[in-house]
């Protein structure tokens, strides 16, 4: 089968078979001339691996695991195309120990229990010391990587472990804690540049029967997003087409026909999900409204579940924007009902227009502060009973219980507000909801301080001389009490939508 990096897991030639019924065999498959591009130009040696040059100083984990100077157990993390199975082929070759390769994918814990069987009888009779390459090790299960920990725990078998999956969500602690873990990087253009040349000229790849042009190779490298094994790919695909056509050169022209369309690196239950989706909200949330729009863009084009992006944006909507603009709850609410009710790929307009909206819209965390400080008040037990006077007096006996007693209805009051405690008695005067200055909410941010003032009863600031305000329109201003914010005088007042 198909591995993750640039070679698949097989049985060599002359290579004993591994146990029947498991999902690997001892050692590579043996490269040949008609192997793909890829399989061709693996690295021979350490010194060939290119891009992973933070692993590679002298007296680094990955030179004394490839030469085989210390028996230490190992969990390769790193993107598709960084060479982890280059690696294990790497480790397979330089050393006199004994390799076996499987994957995930097709193995169980029989098979692994039968590979750790078989070292430890050849460890107990003086053979060599077994290296266990699991490719995909994040697709085991719990109980299939619990098979492993006495195993690499007294070194019956060093492990060598491939993922493309963050190992601190995939991997269980006991057996990442028994390993070292190297992260791989996603090779930068000039370092797929240097392979696609090298590929071109070297006898294991084109042997140089072709040129490429320059437009045609940064195609080849835009397309391959630092993943080796898809630029290789793409290349092998475009020298087939030259070749088809009796050209000695590859063109852009040849090379777009050869590869029609980048793959999106996405899984949707991995990293990559988690990772975009991220900077997705926190492009939004810093009003890069392209970047968002690019994330979206990359999201859609990848497959993921639109219903899934409409609900963080109405998340995001009460999170990030909140009341420095209400209608963006709004907004981010219509986009999610337009999934339903449109469906894809129409809806990715609506889902657009929400993002823009979002992205550019004022922003305000405060109802997400607001809500987090009333619900650690609540699970740090403060809070007491409801005031008498708001309890439900509505049911007959009620009354002779006193609830309801001295409710003041705010409606009777002709500003709309009266003095009132409304909290329990341990959080009378307490403040969670701090309005910021952005947007709409400036006009709370100016308005709320009154109401509080007049619902705790707390006195009017001094008063202070002023000039008569002039009138507006002919008209003098509304009364105190019925204008929005407080007169210069100190008198408390609130607009007439809280009326």
């Amino acid at each position: 089968m198909e591995s993750d990096a640039l070679f698949t897991l097989g049985e060599p030639a002359g290579a004993p078979s591994a146990p029947t019924g498991s999902g690997g065999v001892d050692g590579f498959t043996a490269v040949g001339e008609d192997s793909p591009l890829p399989v061709r130009m693996r690295p021979a040696t350490i010194d060939e691996l290119i891009g992973q040059d933070h692993l590679l100083a002298p007296g680094a984990p990955l030179r004394q695991l490839v030469g085989g100077a210390a028996p230490m157990s190992v969990i390769l993390w790193g993107p598709p195309g960084s060479g982890k199975t280059t690696i294990a082929h790497l480790v397979a070759r330089a050393t006199d120990r004994r390799f076996v390769a499987m994957s995930a994918l097709s193995a169980g814990v029989k098979d692994v229990r039968a590979v750790i069987d078989t070292a430890r009888r050849q460890r107990r009779a003086g053979g060599p010391q077994t290296v266990l390459f699991i490719d995909e090790v994040h697709r085991f299960s719990k109980t299939q990587q619990d098979s492993l920990l006495a195993a690499v725990e007294d070194r019956t078998v060093t492990l060598l472990a491939a993922t493309t999956e963050n190992p601190y969500f995939s991997v269980i602690s006991p057996l990442l804690s028994r390993c070292v873990l190297l992260t791989l990087q996603p090779l930068d253009d000039d370092a797929v540049r240097g392979l696609l040349r090298r590929a071109v000229a070297d006898e294991r790849g084109l042997r140089g029967a072709l040129t490429l042009a320059t437009d045609a190779e940064d195609h080849l490298v835009r397309l391959a997003g630092g993943d080796v094994r898809k630029a290789l790919t793409a290349l092998e695909a475009a020298a087939a087409t030259a070749t088809a056509l009796g050209a000695g050169r590859i063109d852009l022209t040849t090379a777009e026909q050869a590869v029609d369309v980048a793959a999106v690196r996405y899984d949707r239950d991995g990293d990559a999900h988690y990772d975009v989706t991220s900077a997705f909200i926190k492009s939004m949330r810093g009003s890069d409204v392209d970047a968002a729009l690019h994330w979206l863009a990359r999201m859609l084009v990848a497959g993921e579940d639109a219903r899934f992006i409409a609900r963080r944006m109405v998340i995001f909507a009460s999170e990030d924007v909140g009341m420095a603009d209400p209608t963006a709850l709004s907004v981010a609410t219509a986009a999610a009902h337009a999934v339903e009710y449109v469906g894809l790929p129409e809806v990715q307009l609506n889902l657009a227009q929400a993002v823009i909206h979002l992205a550019t819209a004022p922003k305000s965390n405060s109802a997400t502060t607001a809500i987090g400080a009333a619900i650690a008040d609540v699970r740090a037990g403060r809070g007491g009973s409801v005031p008498r006077g708001l309890r439900d007096a509505h049911y007959s006996g009620a009354r002779g219980l006193g609830h309801g007693a001295g409710y003041r209805y705010p409606h009777d009051d002709p500003r709309g507000v009266v003095t009132q405690q409304y909290a329990p008695d341990d959080l009378a005067g307490t403040d969670y909801y701090q309005p910021s200055g952005h947007g709409a909410e400036r006009s709370v941010a100016t308005r709320l301080p009154l109401l509080r003032r007049i619902v705790r009863g707390l006195p009017a600031p001094p008063a202070r001389e002023h000039p008569a305000p002039a009138a507006v329109n002919g008209r003098q201003p509304t009364e105190p009490g019925h204008v929005s914010g407080a007169d210069e005088g100190g008198n408390d007042a609130v607009g007439e939508g809280h009326q």
